[in-house]
């Protein structure tokens, strides 16, 4: 295992937390479709919140908040799509960020 997917899972692990402490619970990690992955599935009362995990060790190219392109979006989008079509979920739902730099937590509500 590369040191980057270590840290990868570990920043997973750390947002997991973090939302967990904020009331939120915690559904599935890793869904991954062909077009694309949701890094954390959580609920946060009646709504389901898919989240974006973004870890950078370093601000130095804008750090984490900065890391999440449109094609990235898009991907999650179809990804969190397929989700509620498997699952037969019908309910409200978000996309969230946890952007984590290595002292840092930022959590973005329905920012895409």
């Amino acid at each position: 295992m590369s040191s980057t997917v270590g840290q990868g899972q570990q920043a997973e692990l750390t947002a997991r937390t973090y939302l967990e402490q904020q009331g939120l619970q915690f559904v599935a990690q890793n869904q991954r479709y062909r077009f694309g992955e949701i890094d954390l599935i959580m609920r946060d009362q009646q709504t389901w919140v898919f989240v974006e995990v973004k870890f950078r060790s370093s601000t130095q190219f804008g750090g984490a908040l900065t890391a999440l392109s449109a094609a990235q979006i898009s991907r999650i989008r179809k990804a969190a799509q397929q989700y509620i079509q498997t699952h037969k979920i019908n309910a409200p739902c978000r996309f969230d960020m946890v952007a984590i730099n290595t002292t840092d937590i930022q959590w973005l509500q329905g920012c895409f």
